[in-house]
């Protein structure tokens, strides 16, 4: 597909049409890299937006709990032994 690129303010832009928006999955920001003679757009990777969902999921079934109940750092020989601060 062919498409000018227009004015807007000092910066310039694209029209992208609705269904090539939708087909990518592109939404209100993206990730723009310039490859060679390429640019190339990406949707905004966000790799926790689903962590609430997970959370609220581990904590129906009790599965919330720290690790570590005593609040002391789990330590193995190594830490004990060669490790120098």
């Amino acid at each position: 597909m062919k498409t000018q690129i227009i004015k807007i303010g000092n910066s310039r832009g694209i029209r992208i049409p609705k269904s090539i928006l939708e087909h990518s999955g592109l939404g209100k920001e993206v990730d723009i890299d310039v490859r060679e003679d390429e640019l190339i757009i990406r949707p905004v990777n966000k790799p926790r937006k689903d962590w609430l969902e997970s959370f609220r999921s581990m904590s129906k079934v009790k599965d919330d709990s720290l690790l570590d109940i005593n609040n002391t750092s789990i330590q193995n020989r190594w830490d004990k032994d060669e490790w120098e601060w």
